[in-house]
């Protein structure tokens, strides 16, 4: 067990305690997509009525209906969903990288909620985002007052379970793009509706997404370290702070949250250079019961960065349920 590396001698110890517990968390990691995939893919809710999956399940439905009311050319209807956007919602849940990304979000959500409820932490104006607002240096107000409205929009979807086809990352919005083309094949009137969709949703016609300036304002800020801290700078601005330092996307951080990935998460707040007390604290903010884990003072960041790049993470870094 992890906690055996307390007993062990110097940093070797604890370097060999924590790569034991991340081949666990990838072991876990390495089945969780086809079940989560199955279990978004059934219809019972009521022997699978958990939160995230119910929000992943709703998020992507909500996505294939307003494609396909994008292609047919009219205003999205209310309430009903019809045969065909199941068929597309089933083939959305198919491409791995959106149901991650879509779980992430799912997940990030429910962490949300949860720190607003237990510690009181704002969904949407942190202390560090006022601190922004009030910068004597214009680019770094204009970039805190954009996220502040991307945070309080992304809020008001989340609540509805709603997902903008344009609030996807680039990437995942292509590989919706790709679906949508090989389901589309050879239907002329159709396949020209999707090109014009795809030009209006490209790079070109969209602002920064939440993330993107989510990133931005925290290496505008970054010089007093503060996004490192999770009440002062909120939940969104944590997790983009905490991708930005250790390398990883923000996604794969969304997934370390897991209790089941503590040691993954530990490391990748090390790898940013937190201490072990700050690293103690952010563990029981999500997990309040705590996570044993050894002390990470010995370890540099360096090596943090070392045994993480070793062991890449899988998201979704767990069986969804678990998580629930």
């Amino acid at each position: 067990m992890i906690e055996e590396a307390v007993h062990k001698a110097g940093p070797e110890g604890v370097e060999a305690a924590l790569r034991e517990e991340l081949a666990r968390a990838d072991a876990v990691a390495g089945t969780a997509l086809p079940i989560l995939r199955y279990l978004v893919s059934l219809e019972d809710d009521c022997l699978f009525g958990e939160d995230v999956l119910a929000r992943v399940r709703g998020m992507i439905a909500d996505l294939a209906a307003e494609v396909l009311h994008a292609l047919a050319g009219e205003a999205r209807p209310c309430g009903h969903v019809g045969g065909d956007v199941d068929v597309l919602t089933r083939a959305f849940v198919d491409d791995a990288a959106l149901l991650s990304h879509v779980h992430a979000l799912a997940v990030e959500w429910q962490l949300t909620e949860r720190l607003q409820l237990r510690l009181g932490l704002d969904p949407v104006f942190s202390p560090l985002l006022k601190e922004g607002m009030a910068s004597v240096d214009p680019a770094v107000r204009h970039l805190a007052s954009a996220f502040l409205a991307a945070q309080g929009r992304w809020c008001q979807v989340q609540r509805r379970m709603s997902l903008p086809l344009r609030d996807l990352p680039e990437a995942v919005r292509e590989g919706v793009f790709a679906i949508l083309r090989k389901l589309v094949g050879r239907d002329g009137d159709l396949a020209d509706r999707l090109d014009r969709l795809h030009a209006a949703e490209g790079p070109s016609g969209l602002e920064p997404s939440r993330e993107a300036l989510a990133a931005r304002l925290v290496t505008a800020l970054a010089a007093a370290g503060a996004a490192l801290s999770l009440p002062h700078a909120g939940l969104a601005l944590f997790l983009s702070a905490v991708a930005g330092g250790c390398g990883a996307t923000r996604d794969a951080v969304i997934g370390a949250t897991h209790e089941r990935q503590a040691a993954r998460f530990a490391l990748m707040l090390r790898a940013v250079g937190l201490p072990s007390a700050s690293i103690t604290r952010a563990l029981l903010a999500l997990h309040p019961a705590g996570v044993p884990l050894p002390p990470l003072d010995p370890l540099q960041p360096e090596q943090a960065r070392a045994l993480l790049a070793a062991a890449p993470v899988l998201a979704p870094a767990a069986p969804v349920p678990a998580h629930t």
